[in-house]
């Protein structure tokens, strides 16, 4: 140390003893105010202002123009983590540049989303990467290391794991409990987490807003007891915005503020998002719960600390030697083809048949004509576009601003050529005439106006809408207007001139906006029947709840029906006729269909449906009704079922939505010139009755997911079509000590270049439990190998892998006996399979004499939930439902010589029945309670006896809450 350098500026120090001289030096106001997201400066140690917090999910979001790569799923569709480390590298190579000129842009980066995909109506779908957690874990772990960078000390960026724990739905995502039961729990939903923290490449995760088990995920024990056992780093824990709030707020969890965060700290939050730029209420907060003795100074070193080694790593107290100081690649053309790349990667061919005699419709010719063997060939043939998509470039809530746009339309016309591809867009063209007579009427403007989220904005949910532009009028003759439904009645209204009719703060309707967008979407409406009215409708802006009025020659929100004017909808062309004549004219025809991302199905509002929404049900119809060469491209955040579109149609392709080059990837795919091999990161389902509750996060009693789906899904897990065909052959598996070595030869038998994603499952051949019908182990994207050519792969995978939780002894196990590994280019494509024994000592009954039983570790139940059984750790179960009985199923316990007596330890009060295996034989029943309150557990003991090996069945009625059971001879 000099005099002008103290140790923590001293890089020749370890981290640790930086972080802990700098935090000696720090006043206790000091670390106080570091709690809080936006932390100040201190200017006598020369700290700059910090804050946690960069969205970067697929690009560098909300602060203005950057790189968009494809949505996440999308990246998780390319089951390419080498591809996916780099997009994640260019993402922090673009956030370092932008910092350099606004330091608004953080470098503590809130990304990658990792929760898993169990139910693809959840609204927040687009943000993860995959249903299964080995392929989530590989996805995540790449982007992470990208976004982290590979310098032995320094970090590009701090990454955060979103959202921390089982969070699948948005329906009253801050107050519903999702019950995760032990199997559950480390099979599924922590291992998403665990493959990138122990990968050494995450700087901490980030809660989220909802209940696991009745506790919510701000006091989740599993974070000192899981994740900060995975690694030795330190792991920042940043709260979600508003969470801690909602702890004595929506949840009330608490009685009081002060309360919620002394808890919250303690069990391992580190940093407050709360109240946006204003630290003063959760500094307060946190001030007097120190002052009252709820936490103490070394509750607020310890989160201190962690965010000041996360400084640290970032350069911060070393700006001298910081590699990334002068990183100024912005935009850059590696960068703008790394966006192409990726959004060809991630685009999935699911049908590709002949739309008659000879070949597959798919790869269209070089420009669009057509030839007489079915294909097309150079006769001077046309391509129309058409559909709500054809011609968009969306952006969903966590994107950047584009700084290039492709959309389908442009990529196909920049490939084909501007005079062979047509395009209709297949909205309805229609007026809206008042009671008396007068038309809607968009006014001129001539006025462009920045374009939403075009400067930036720390929170874009503050961004407010326009109103330098004149409202709405109405007149004789009005405006023509194109209206989309995207589903469940959910309306977009555009004017002429390209504008999306929206609402601002003062009421007024103007053609205000880009496109739809904002944290509450200002630009959708419904059109409701008026009762008396023959065609008369209300028109309902959704965002505001509010009806359109006409009064004063404006257009207005009004508050209630009463006022609302009654308009007749006058269609001057529909949608489905549009296309009808433009894929008649055509010698093919491309339709976009798909979803907007800020509509039916965001973060706050889980879709109701699988199904496309109607009007482009109509448009794909009408287009190959007027000519079988039809192609469907689903450009979508999620899902669909699609039944019929996948009998009737001969081709079929999905692709998340693709970015800024999405439109160029999709005419190169739809070419030829680059073959897909994209592959399905979630399973497709068929319909809606195949899906469980958006509620039901039990994968395996629910049978969720590919691993457990008992039926036929529309397409499944890992399925993708290329141009060529693969061929795999001698599959061998080995186990060698700790791992199972596997190989496998994957050969190009067709014809046509194309990369290929060879993967690998398992599955136990007789399992003592419930086990996932195939699981995957391994997989790998190859090539492009040519025609003819192969490649020998070779996997080493952990026989830990091949395990489960064993819930009758607390640990995971792996069982003995025989394994089949399974080898394919999809979870039901399976070319090559060969089997394993792994041998040991098979896992013995559950030793309740020792142990008892905690009412969690059930193998099976019925009509229970697990809740929190303090409030800061520990498991209950409780009926679902009080009026109707639960019941659970424990099975092989070993009661050894018999007992006579059992010790119930519950709350709350109701019943507690035991029975026999046989399910009828009563063994005994205990009355609980009732005790004071749902944390006051009481002792009851009753007299029972049972012998030797058997299963046990508990039958719980009422308001009990079941902690725990002893045995006792």
């Amino acid at each position: 140390m000099t005099a002008h350098r103290p140790p923590f500026r001293d890089p020749a120090l370890p981290v640790a003893r930086r972080v802990d001289d700098l935090l000696d030096r720090l006043t206790a106001d000091e670390r106080l105010a570091l709690l809080h997201q936006f932390t100040p400066g201190v200017e006598r140690l020369g700290l700059a202002p910090f804050r946690t917090g960069q969205e970067a999910l697929h690009g560098v979001a909300w602060m203005g123009p950057a790189t968009v790569f494809p949505q996440a799923v999308g990246l998780g569709a390319t089951w390419h983590p080498e591809l996916v480390r780099r997009v994640g590298e260019a993402v922090s190579r673009e956030a370092r540049a932008m910092r350099a000129k606004d330091d608004r842009v953080g470098l503590n980066v809130w990304a990658p989303t990792v929760n898993l995909l169990r139910n693809p109506l959840w609204g927040r779908g687009e943000e993860g990467y995959s249903e299964d957690p080995a392929l989530t874990s590989a996805i995540a772990t790449a982007y992470t290391r990208g976004l982290r960078g590979d310098h032995p000390v320094y970090w590009r960026t701090a990454p955060v794991l979103k959202h921390w724990l089982a969070h699948n739905n948005e329906a009253e995502r801050d107050t519903s409990s999702a019950s995760v039961r032990p199997r559950v729990l480390h099979e599924y939903d922590l291992r998403a987490f665990r493959g990138p923290v122990e990968a050494g490449a995450v700087a901490g995760v980030m809660p989220a807003y909802n209940l696991v088990n009745g506790r919510p995920n701000h006091l989740s024990p599993y974070l000192e007891e899981q994740l900060r056992t995975w690694t030795e780093q330190e792991l920042l824990v940043c709260s979600d915005a508003g969470a801690p709030s909602n702890l004595a707020d929506s949840q009330g969890y608490f009685a009081t503020h002060e309360e919620a965060v002394a808890a919250s700290l303690k069990a391992g939050v580190d940093s407050f998002t709360d109240h946006g730029t204003d630290s003063s209420v959760i500094l307060g907060r946190l001030r007097r719960a120190l002052e009252a003795g709820l936490i103490g100074q070394e509750d607020v070193d310890r989160a201190v600390r962690r965010q000041l080694t996360v400084r640290c790593l970032l350069g911060e107290f070393d700006p001298e030697l910081d590699p990334y100081a002068d990183e100024g690649r912005f935009d850059t053309p590696e960068h703008r083809e790394l966006a192409r790349e990726a959004a060809e990667a991630a685009i999935v061919l699911l049908r590709n048949e002949p739309p008659g005699p000879g070949a597959a419709l798919l790869p269209l010719a070089a420009d669009g004509g057509l030839a007489t063997d079915g294909g097309l060939a150079a006769d001077g043939g046309r391509i129309a576009v058409v559909g709500l998509l054809g011609d968009a470039c969306a952006l969903d809530w966590y994107s950047g601003a584009l700084l290039r746009r492709s959309s389908p339309l442009d990529g196909l016309r920049e490939r084909f050529g501007a005079d062979r591809v047509t395009f209709a867009e297949g909205v309805d063209r229609i007026r809206l005439r008042t009671a008396s007579g007068t038309r809607l009427r968009v006014p001129e403007s001539g006025a462009a106006g920045a374009v939403r989220g075009a400067e930036g904005a720390l929170d874009p949910a503050l961004v407010a809408g326009r109103t330098d532009l004149p409202p709405l009028t109405a007149d004789a003759e009005g405006s023509e207007l194109a209206l989309a439904d995207w589903g469940g009645g959910v309306l977009t209204l555009r004017a002429p001139d390209g504008r999306y009719l929206s609402v601002a703060e003062d009421g007024f309707v103007r053609a205000s906006a880009d496109e739809p967008g904002g944290w509450v979407v200002q630009e959708t409406f419904r059109l409701e029947a008026r009762a008396g009215h023959a065609h008369g409708h209300l028109l309902l802006h959704l965002g505001t709840g509010g009806y359109v009025s006409v009064a004063a020659g404006a257009a207005k929100v009004a508050a209630d029906r009463e006022s609302a004017e009654v308009f007749t909808v006058e269609v001057v062309e529909r949608g489905e006729d549009a296309v009808a004549r433009a894929a008649a004219a055509a010698d093919t025809v491309v339709v976009v269909a798909g979803n907007d991302p800020h509509i039916n199905g965001r973060e706050t509002e889980d879709r109701t449906t699988l199904a496309l929404p109607a009007q482009q049900e109509r448009l794909w119809r009408a287009a190959h009704t007027a000519n079988p060469r039809t192609v469907l491209v689903l450009v979508s955040s999620y899902p669909y079922a699609v039944p019929e579109a996948a009998a009737t149609l001969p081709a079929l392709l999905w692709t998340a939505h693709g970015g800024q080059a999405g439109g160029t990837a999709l005419a190169r795919v739809l070419a030829g010139d680059v073959s897909p091999a994209g592959r399905l990161p979630q399973t497709w389902y068929a319909r809606d009755e195949d899906l469980p509750g958006m509620r039901d996060y039990d994968v395996i009693g629910g049978r969720q997911t590919y691993l457990y789906f008992d039926g036929t899904p529309l397409f499944p897990f890992g399925h993708g079509l290329s141009y060529t065909r693969f061929t795999y052959e001698e599959l061998t598996a080995v186990v060698d000590g700790a791992t199972v070595r596997i190989g496998c030869t994957v050969t190009n038998s067709g014809s046509v270049a194309s990369a290929e994603v060879a993967q690998v499952y398992a599955r136990a051949v007789a399992p003592s439990v419930p086990r996932p019908h195939h699981e995957l182990l391994a997989h790998e994207r190859v090539g492009p190998l040519a025609p003819g050519a192969s490649v020998s792969l070779s996997f080493e995978v952990p026989v830990a892998a091949l395990g489960h939780w064993d819930v009758a002894h607390g640990r995971w196990t792996v069982e003995p006996g025989a394994y089949e590994i399974r080898a394919g280019a999809s979870s039901t494509d399976v070319r090559r399979v060969v089997r394993v024994e792994v041998a040991g000592a098979a896992p013995g009954p559950r030793p309740v004499l020792r142990e008892g039983l905690d009412a969690a570790d059930y193998d099976e139940q019925s009509g229970t939930v697990i809740v929190d059984r303090t409030k800061l750790s520990g498991d209950a179960v409780t009926p679902a439902d009080p009026g109707v009985p639960g019941a659970l199923l424990y099975r092989a316990c070993d009661f050894g010589d018999g007992i006579v007596e059992i010790t119930v330890t519950a709350s709350g009060t109701g019943e507690v029945t035991f029975f026999a295996a046989d399910g009828t034989t009563a063994l005994a029943a205990v009355t609980v309670g009732p005790t004071d309150g749902p944390y006051a557990y009481a002792t009851v003991r009753a007299v029972c006896r049972i012998r030797d090996v058997t299963d046990l069945r508990v039958e719980l009625r009422g308001r009990v809450r079941l902690a725990h059971v002893a045995f006792s001879g």
